[in-house]
């Protein structure tokens, strides 16, 4: 179990005024995966610079988990392993939960990057987030994701989330659009090797997954379901990763 100083998670991001507890919320992102001959590269978007949250930083596609995405129908499950690792850890994380948490990833994903994870395939849904699915004729799938991380904001942040880092290669990719996603979030997408990956703008936490992915792919550059998960958070006033 590594730890790192309260004075060290001090700067990872401005503290609060208000002393009261903030409660995490709920958050996905998705570590997109391409190989180059030997090399793996990372699917990687700056945040614009005017954003409260991270500006300017290049982070992976993500953010808030809806619950009503758990019922959004879907072509494939999760791998057993994988729902099995989501629903591990603290805090109540039921499978509902865990479905809803991995489908707001490839939904985010969609809204950010404009790239559409599933299967070809008639769609239908009466959730606007989701239209663009059933748009371009792709069922969501879940069987292909990962989950490669979970880390959690220290307390008495101004904004904290409980988040889930999942990767997918980019031939699970059903529809690329060529003008990105609807959000218009991130203001360039970049496929970058993992290395340069951890060398760019990024937030420490960004960079200490990248880590721990690049470590990863050497032991298994399949991604096989199953893999170890490490998780990041605060335990008084230690910043601890443990293994899921």
């Amino acid at each position: 179990m590594d730890v790192m100083t309260k004075a060290e998670v001090d700067k990872v991001e401005p503290i609060a005024l208000d002393a009261r507890p903030i409660r995490p919320r709920d958050a996905a992102t998705l570590i997109l995966l391409d190989r180059k001959g030997a090399e793996f590269l990372v699917l990687m978007g700056r945040r614009h610079a005017r954003h409260a949250f991270m500006p300017g930083k290049f982070v992976f596609p993500g953010g808030r988990t809806d619950p009503a995405d758990s019922r959004i129908p879907v072509a494939t499950a999760l791998h057993p392993e994988e729902q099995a690792s989501l629903t591990a850890g603290v805090g109540r994380t039921s499978p509902a939960r865990a479905r809803a948490i991995a489908l707001s990833a490839i939904r985010e994903t969609y809204e950010e990057a404009g790239l559409l994870i599933g299967q070809k395939g008639a769609f239908a849904t009466t959730r606007r987030d989701w239209q663009g699915f059933a748009e371009h004729g792709v069922r969501p799938s879940l069987e292909a994701l990962r989950f490669i991380a979970r880390a959690i904001t220290p307390p008495n942040r101004v904004r904290r989330f409980d988040t889930r880092f999942f990767s997918a290669w980019r031939e699970d990719v059903a529809v690329e659009l060529p003008d990105g996603g609807p959000t218009n979030e991130l203001e360039e997408l970049v496929w970058l090797p993992l290395a340069k990956a951890r060398e760019a703008d990024v937030p420490d936490i960004t960079r200490a997954i990248l880590g721990e992915l690049e470590k990863r792919l050497v032991d298994d550059p399949l991604l096989r379901p199953g893999g170890s998960v490490p998780f990041y958070r605060v335990v008084g006033n230690r910043f601890v990763r443990e293994i899921l």
